[in-house]
């Protein structure tokens, strides 16, 4: 017989999803006031400034950033229709096609990490000293290595954290 989770753990799991939930809908709040897009794009524009070369296939991107294959190929086209991202033919395999951050692209990441890690101060930095962030970070990445399908989160690189 399985076990059922304690009612400890059960409230734990409540609290994750409502914080979750209401620090990022209060990021999108901070950046839409900021007059930028949604969260996503960031997101979609700072792994591929990742990538080597600043491209990747879109099913890899779907990986990093766990959107559904719809939403991925809807913000990826947004982004080629904004001019911060291009589709790029494979030379390989004429089939494949890769997306590649542009110029701007790279530039609006960098702009939308002003307003987005003042939100991060906001909700999160200012109401944990480091020390609790360290204690937190070791809880969540024992969460995220239990999951058969999780990968740990990416660090974060050049001072810019994924979600």
């Amino acid at each position: 017989m399985k076990r059922k989770p304690s009612t400890e753990v059960t409230a734990a799991w409540i609290r994750l999803m409502r914080v979750q939930s209401r620090v990022l809908d209060c990021v999108e709040q901070d950046l839409k006031k900021a007059g930028f897009p949604p969260l996503a794009w960031y997101d979609a524009l700072l792994e591929l400034s990742r990538a080597p070369s600043g491209e990747m296939r879109p099913v890899e991107l779907e990986k990093q950033m766990l959107l559904p294959q719809y939403s991925t190929s809807r913000l990826i086209d947004r982004l080629v229709d904004e001019g911060l991202a291009a589709r790029r033919e494979c030379k390989i395999d004429k089939r494949g096609l890769f997306v590649e951050i542009t110029e701007a692209g790279r530039e609006l990441q960098k702009k939308m990490w002003n307003a987005y890690s003042a939100a991060i101060e906001k909700y999160v930095g200012s109401k944990l000293s480091d020390p609790d962030a360290v204690k937190l970070c070791g809880l969540l990445d024992r969460l995220g290595c239990s999951c058969s399908e999780a990968k740990p989160a990416a660090a974060a690189r050049d001072g810019v954290p994924a979600r």
